[in-house]
């Protein structure tokens, strides 16, 4: 069933554009005998003529939207300078919403580029379908909708010009929960090493459980990768690296490292490199983003550590690669672990905990439970200790002094971080990143 329904009227070809409030009406009116059951949400997009107030607009279209009581409530329009600037509006109606299932009604023309935008714009979560947009009198001359399919290609350069419009509007955003935050440990030397693990804060994204500063897009959430890519430029500016030369872990939840500059396996949770300028990063949202830096060396690492790669060893085979790739010695590298859910709020099955539990009953909090709360910090450290990480050298939970403390829990502090295991599938993420100083 279709939740909502787009009308694209913002740029109609010229032999339509006089007769825009008829166009309008018996559209509506198609919609209306369409839906007499369920009355779906209804967005008109337009072009905003420069210099004109909205209102106008809407009053233009007004005699065209009076007669439509079964949707008069669930109607409205949504006037812009570029097409991607309302569509992202229309957008935001529809995750306010949690609408998921569009139709759209569009001139047979514009339809390749619609699709463009929206394959930027949305992500899977979301369905499509589109209909010409034509004058129909009664039922009998409604057009058949169409499904979403593969469209002709457009040129490179209409993509380009695309991309370029919904960048330039992305840009244009106000920062959203207030500043970009970013916490630093004070256990790497800044004066070689640039790092840090972000907040929630200072961002675009806008959907609450993303909102603002969201750093991971996947096909199952609802902010698109462009959102994602602009946060992240945001991020880059203000913490001082290219984001040309960012490498994000492929999340795999096991113990696989990339090793900059050799072949890069299709997923791993730990990379490590001794190129100065690139920044490497592990997501976490509840997971620990780990960093690792050898001063002497002067090589650096990342990895995601979940339950399951906690267990895998992850972060042992991290600092094992920096020590067979770079010759670093085990005992000059530092470990630093950031913001993850702590042993006061996260659960695992009883099957899962007996793995923590022979690691050192400490990890496991009500261990006869049928889900015993677990301490994947503490499981980390254990393994770093034992693989020769100096104790002096891993900042944790442990640290006392609450002004150096940037392990918090993230499922306990929803206005500073994204949890997984807090908010549910539609989660945002923060990531720790380091670097080594050009």
């Amino acid at each position: 069933m279709v939740e909502a329904v787009l009308i694209d009227l913002f740029n109609l070809p010229a032999n339509l554009q006089n007769n825009i409030q008829g166009l309008l009406c018996n559209t509506l009116e198609t919609i209306e005998k369409r839906s007499s059951v369920h009355a779906p949400f209804v967005y008109v997009m337009c072009r905003q003529r420069q210099g004109s107030e909205r209102k106008g607009e809407q009053e233009f279209l007004l005699p065209a939207l009076g007669g439509f009581q079964s949707l008069k409530r669930r109607l409205e329009v949504i006037c812009a300078l570029t097409t991607a600037a309302g569509l992202y509006t229309i957008k935001q109606r529809l995750d306010e919403k949690d609408l998921s299932i569009i139709k759209v009604i569009l001139p047979t023309l514009r339809k390749d580029l619609m699709k463009a935008y929206i394959d930027h714009l949305f992500t899977a979560v979301y369905q499509f379908e589109y209909e010409d947009l034509q004058v129909a009198s009664d039922s009998e001359n409604l057009p058949i909708p169409e499904p979403q399919g593969e469209g002709q290609t457009l040129p490179s350069q209409d993509m380009a010009l695309i991309q370029s419009e919904i960048q330039m509007h992305l840009e244009s955003l106000p920062s959203l929960k207030g500043e970009l935050t970013i916490l630093r440990s004070s256990l790497i030397p800044d004066d070689i090493f640039l790092h840090g693990f972000t907040t929630r804060t200072g961002g675009i994204s806008y959907i609450p459980t993303l909102s603002s500063c969201n750093l991971f897009s996947t096909s199952k959430r609802r902010d698109p990768h462009v959102v994602v890519k602009e946060n992240l430029r945001r991020l880059a500016n203000a913490a001082g690296f290219n984001p040309e030369t960012f490498h994000r872990v492929k999340v795999n939840h096991a113990n696989a490292v990339c090793i900059m500059g050799k072949t890069e396996p299709d997923s791993y949770d730990g990379i490590v490199t001794n190129q100065k300028g690139v920044t490497l990063a592990a997501p976490g949202a509840d997971c620990i983003p780990v960093l690792f830096a050898d001063p002497v060396r002067k090589a650096c690492g990342a990895a995601h550590s979940g339950w399951k790669g906690t267990l895998l060893g992850v972060s042992m085979a991290t600092v094992n690669a920096m020590v067979s790739e770079y010759g670093c010695n085990v005992t000059d590298i530092l470990v630093v672990l950031g913001p993850s859910v702590g042993p006061c709020c996260y659960k695992l099955p009883h099957e899962s905990a007996k793995e923590f539990h022979r690691i050192d009953p400490k990890c496991v909090r009500l261990f006869d439970s049928a889900n015993p709360y677990i301490d994947i910090r503490r499981a980390t450290r254990i393994l770093l200790e034992r693989g020769g990480v100096l104790p002096e050298n891993i900042q944790d939970d442990s640290i006392t002094d609450q002004n150096q403390n940037i392990t918090f829990c993230t499922a306990c502090h929803p206005d500073k971080f994204y949890s997984h295991f807090r908010d549910g599938t539609n989660f945002g993420t923060q990531i720790g990143f380091i670097s080594i100083k050009v």
